[in-house]
């Protein structure tokens, strides 16, 4: 277990120092903020969507480990959904993060486990969702700022 737990750390960091999909997207569709006022935490993401579908998605954060490695893992993991399956994926990875499994994952939120050890620390399940919530805030096309409070 402790192996486990080793490598989901290191997925975290990973994805914490080196975020994929960040930065400012040109073209973007839709716009979200999120900001988490528990801890600071906030988000700009931005996405670009062609036929129904996320053709592309980027981020700009300033907060924690979990909340960027998040953000960085909903943006590889979303590109090509349709809104519709981006929207079900948050509700499966809020189920696995506040350990309420909602529906059959098939599997798809296995690169997103290494966040579900949040659970166990409901301070930190608003960091790991900060991103999550953005998505459905811009998915929605919601003026505004999304809080986690």
């Amino acid at each position: 277990m402790q192996d486990l737990r080793e490598l989901y750390q290191d997925i975290i960091l990973d994805h914490s120092k080196h975020p994929r999909n960040f930065g400012k997207l040109s073209g973007a569709h839709r716009e979200a903020r999120g900001n988490n006022p528990l801890c600071g935490d906030r988000i700009t993401l931005s996405v670009k969507l062609e036929d129904g579908r996320i053709a592309d998605a980027k981020f700009e954060a300033k907060g924690c480990a979990i909340s960027v490695a998040s953000a960085s893992m909903m943006t590889e993991m979303i590109k090509g959904k349709t809104v519709d399956e981006a929207r079900a994926l948050f509700e499966q990875f809020h189920g696995l993060v506040t350990g309420k499994p909602t529906g059959d994952g098939g599997g798809e939120l296995d690169s997103l486990a290494a966040l579900s050890g949040v659970r166990d620390f409901p301070s930190r399940i608003k960091c790991a969702t900060l991103a999550w919530h953005a998505l459905t805030a811009a998915l929605e096309g919601q003026d505004g700022e999304v809080k986690t409070e």
